[in-house]
């Protein structure tokens, strides 16, 4: 078997054992799992006084989510559009003209030949052209909560939703971090205040799996496919 023969098979094999593992993502995942109960618990302290930091409640507050275990509604409104477009063309061309020889208003020869004139003419052209447009727009509401709150006051938040349909199952994972003061009376925030973003929507079950490129095809998109 030749070398080439050896690229080929092995390209094939990598690309349809590749191709055949598709990522499939699960509910309860405990990175947006909801805190816990207990960890909402405070020690307290034995002072002795009727009041305890650890118990107390911010009765002249406005409600907005400002410690662990709160929940906020995240309001997607994202929309990105992008367009790119490039040209290029070259173009070169080189001349070259020798005159025949003389000497002394006669030709020049060698070894009883004589040298005749010479000419070269190259040229070099290439013209390519390139052009891409991508939009995305997501809209929906997520109700996350508040896993952490940083020293300056910043509140790190995140959750999932999940529907499950007819022939399959969506979800939304959304996670970043919020300023307080970016949080509505509500206890509403856009997607677009959220800082360090990540939201994932994507779905499981036989209408994702339509949408989903073949094995077959996927080998010959596949980057190690030589041709």
């Amino acid at each position: 078997m030749n070398t080439l023969a050896k690229v080929v098979l092995g390209s094939m094999l990598v690309a349809s054992l590749t191709g055949c593992v598709q990522k499939v993502a699960k509910p309860n995942n405990p990175y947006y799992a909801p805190v816990q109960p207990q960890a909402l618990q405070q020690v307290r302290p034995v002072t002795g006084s009727i009041y305890s930091a650890a118990t107390s409640r911010d009765i002249y507050g406005d409600g907005r989510a400002t410690r662990i275990g709160d929940i906020i509604t995240v309001v997607l409104t994202e929309s990105t559009q992008s367009s790119k477009s490039a040209k290029t063309s070259l173009d070169k061309s080189n001349e070259f003209n020798l005159p025949q020889p003389t000497l002394f208003g006669h030709g020049v020869s060698a070894f009883g030949n004589p040298i005749s004139a010479a000419q070269a003419e190259a040229s070099t052209e290439f013209e390519g052209e390139g052009k891409s447009d991508m939009s995305n727009s997501l809209s929906g509401n997520i109700t996350v909560t508040v896993h952490d709150v940083l020293p300056n006051g910043s509140l790190i938040v995140r959750g999932e939703k999940w529907l499950t349909l007819n022939q399959g199952e969506e979800y939304i994972r959304v996670s970043g971090l919020v300023r307080p003061q970016d949080v509505s009376q509500d206890n509403t925030v856009p997607s677009t205040k959220l800082a360090d973003a990540r939201i994932e929507y994507a779905g499981n079950g036989a209408v994702s799996d339509t949408n989903a490129t073949g094995w077959l095809a996927r080998f010959f998109i596949n980057p190690l496919w030589p041709f």
